[in-house]
């Protein structure tokens, strides 16, 4: 009788949870791996935002060129290739708290002005999303104001995910090359 008041238990509370958690997929709740939706609103994106530190210049850069410009006194670089693992900060000071890394790479694509063909990893090091990364690939003509590239996936918390950027060049040094770029991600997820 003992015996089987427990099995009656054990399937109820196993009843109870896989209901409960039929109830909330339905409602639109997802528990995240590394945190939980911002919003209570399943179609709300998520907003990141962070500055991205583009160094090939000096001792320590964290782009490199690899292929140079078909043409080397072409004002579009076309046919250049730079591969980076530049830092994400919360501030645009580059010794602002790091949130991140981009890793991939950046060529000129354009023959007519500078525009380049870019691809990267937003890799997150800290935060709700610590572990995660979003997969960018886009158009990036940095001498327009703000640029939009698609976000094309992620893994993680982010897994499945689709969106935007907005990037917005916060500081360059025409002499270096060297940029601090405003971003502003939304993505769903």
């Amino acid at each position: 009788m003992a015996k089987g008041a427990v099995m009656l238990l054990v399937l109820f509370t196993v009843l109870s949870a896989v209901s409960e958690a039929q109830l909330q997929h339905r409602a639109g709740h997802r528990t995240l791996s590394h945190g939980h939706r911002r919003s209570a609103d399943p179609a709300a994106p998520t907003h990141l935002h962070f500055f991205f530190h583009d160094t090939v210049s000096g001792a320590s850069p964290s782009a490199v060129r690899v292929v140079g410009p078909a043409d080397p006194s072409s004002r579009t670089f076309f046919g250049m290739v730079n591969v980076m693992d530049d830092p994400l900060t919360e501030g645009p000071e580059p010794d602002s708290a790091a949130v991140g890394r981009a890793q991939g790479l950046y060529m000129g694509a354009d023959q007519a002005e500078l525009g380049f063909l870019q691809t990267m990893n937003l890799v997150l090091t800290s935060g709700p999303y610590n572990g995660s990364t979003l997969a960018v690939l886009g158009r990036n003509c940095p001498l327009t104001d703000v640029r939009e590239m698609p976000v094309v996936g992620g893994t993680g918390a982010f897994r499945f995910a689709r969106g935007y950027a907005q990037a917005r060049t916060h500081w360059l040094d025409f002499k270096t090359g060297d940029a601090t770029v405003e971003y502003d991600v939304y993505v769903m997820h």
